[in-house]
């Protein structure tokens, strides 16, 4: 699992490099037209850089094996990415509306509109690629930081591709305000994007629950064991750090049972859970099923 996540570097060092290319397009973008839509674009562009390196940095940590000061790994690590990325993506809204408001009330002609769009609709394109990318590296590492880089690169598409439909508009209309007025646009959309990451980053500290389809798969193993077997169970409790998951849960056994018989027992539900979900450490507690206390759940600090 190390070396693996060691690899995802890479992936980080193709979004700086991607980011380099896409600010140098989009600036001469800007400089040819003087679109504060396509400036708005282009300050986005320099977040992805930042919040690329941070990927980095980020990646790199995460990927260290876990250590006497850190006994369950570093993947936690990723989640500062995210909402770090999240967060720059809200600076990045603040500056683009503190460069259209200005021009809302005092709009500009544009120069050289059409090759403008050209070099833009090109800085897209990379983007567009860069993101499918880092996503499909996202779903097969589960990395949340490479997730969090694309969904913010797909943003930056999304984005690109509005401020060229309205300098288009501005074009072919002669209404200079839409220039602007895009670009303002442009800002409320990335502060709903950036929030999502924030938000999905404080689930990921705050050691939010694994998602219910990936807990029902854990309870339909557990009640197979309690049909076969007779046992029962209760106190399961689960949590993720990006792509690490953590499970305990206690088993209720008949008290007449040998220690090794209820190891054997437990050895094999540990593997069928970690079967059935990657990158799992399970932590299970034996109990006498006939003890009424073995059935009380002290929460956290039993």
């Amino acid at each position: 699992m190390t070396i693996v996540r060691r690899s995802l570097a890479r992936y980080a060092l193709l979004s700086i490099a991607g980011a380099i290319l896409t600010i140098g397009l989009k600036g001469w973008a800007y400089q040819l037209t003087g679109s504060v839509g396509l400036l708005s674009d282009a300050l986005e562009s320099v977040i992805n850089l930042v919040a690329a390196v941070l990927a980095l940095v980020v990646l790199i940590i995460a990927a260290r094996p876990a250590d006497a000061c850190h006994p369950f790994g570093h993947e936690k690590a990723e989640y500062f990415a995210s909402g770090a990325e999240g967060l720059l993506i809200l600076v990045a809204a603040v500056l683009i509306i503190d460069s259209a408001l200005p021009r809302l009330f005092d709009p500009q002609p544009l120069d050289q509109a059409g090759l403008g769009i050209a070099i833009s609709a090109l800085a897209s394109l990379v983007n567009y690629g860069i993101a499918r990318v880092l996503a499909q590296a996202a779903r097969r590492y589960e990395s949340v930081t490479l997730a969090a880089d694309a969904r913010h690169l797909m943003t930056d598409v999304w984005t690109t591709a509005g401020v060229l439909a309205g300098v288009a508009a501005v074009t072919l209309t002669g209404w200079h305000w839409l220039d602007p007025a895009i670009a303002l646009a442009v800002a409320l959309h990335i502060i709903w994007a950036g929030w999502h990451l924030v938000r999905d980053a404080i689930d990921g500290l705050m050691d939010k629950a694994l998602p219910a389809e990936e807990q029902a798969a854990l309870v339909q193993v557990l009640e197979g064991y309690c049909e076969r077997d007779r046992v029962q169970y209760h106190a399961l409790r689960t949590r993720r750090a990006a792509s690490r998951r953590f499970v305990s849960v206690h088993i209720l056994v008949p008290g007449a049972w040998s220690v090794q018989q209820g190891h054997d027992l437990l050895e094999r539900i540990e593997a069928d859970m970690r079967a059935r979900l990657s990158g799992m450490t399970v932590v299970t507690h034996l109990e006498p099923l006939e003890d009424p206390v073995a059935w009380d759940d002290p929460g956290l600090d039993g």
